[in-house]
C-alpha cells in the first residue's frame, strides 16, 4: 500500500504552503497546488525514503495546518 497525503485548501497559496509543511515534515510533493472543478486547491506528498516510519500509535510526524 502506498501512503499519500493530500491537502485541500480554499485558495493557492494556503494550498501551497501546507505542501511546504510536508516537505519540511520529510515529504516529497507528487502533485502541486491544483485548482479542482467547484474551486477547491489539492496537492499531494509521498513519504520520502528517509520519512521516519509511523510511531507505535500508528501515527507518523505530524505537520500542524
Amino acid at each position: 500500500m502506498t501512503v499519500r497525503i493530500g491537502v485541500q485548501a480554499d485558495s493557492r497559496d494556503e494550498c501551497a504552503e501546507a505542501l511546504a509543511q510536508l516537505v519540511d515534515a520529510g515529504y516529497l510533493p507528487v502533485m502541486l497546488p491544483a485548482c479542482l472543478t467547484d474551486g477547491r486547491w489539492m496537492a499531494r506528498a509521498v513519504p520520502s525514503p528517509t520519512t521516519k516510519a509511523p510511531t507505535e500509535n500508528g501515527r507518523g510526524p505530524v505537520v500542524a495546518g
